[in-house]
């Protein structure tokens, strides 16, 4: 029996695109980050011995700052998916991934020089950010409808 007191909202088309185009995206990120902690010789072959050092030298901090940011975009995606609002705060853990991991590459660290990335390395970061931010909106927006229950 089905309670009337919360009426079912029906799911937008758009969440579904949404949430499929967000998981695909971020699997990208899950990829990235699983293969380079996992040392993947294959996924790493493109690096010099100098990067891959680098790279193999994170702090802990930022390696889960960036795990949280690639598996959280990853994990609200489904959730988004699956119409729990639970997405919400997961892609704001992910948001707050992708500042940490930010600042340790731009800021902090020589990033940007060892790995030679030049200004494209930054408007990528800024893309990565703005897509974390424009799924939080959307899931808080989700949620404010009803459709995340």
């Amino acid at each position: 029996m089905a309670d009337s007191a919360t009426p079912a909202t029906k799911t937008p088309w758009h969440l579904w695109v949404v949430g499929v185009l967000a998981v695909l995206w971020n699997a990208i990120g899950v990829l990235d980050f699983t293969m380079t902690q996992l040392r993947s010789e294959a996924f790493l072959k493109g690096f010099t011995p100098e990067q891959r050092e680098f790279i193999f030298n994170f702090p802990l901090w930022s390696v889960v700052a960036w795990g949280a940011g690639v598996y959280g975009g990853f994990i609200g995606s489904g959730l988004l998916l699956g119409r729990r609002r639970l997405a919400v705060p997961v892609f704001l853990v992910s948001i707050l991934g992708v500042i940490l991991t930010s600042l340790y590459s731009h800021v902090i660290s020589d990033w940007d020089k060892v790995m030679d990335a030049g200004p494209g390395a930054v408007i990528f970061s800024v893309v990565i950010f703005v897509i974390a931010v424009l799924l939080w909106l959307y899931a808080r927006a989700m949620t404010r409808r009803g459709v995340l229950r």
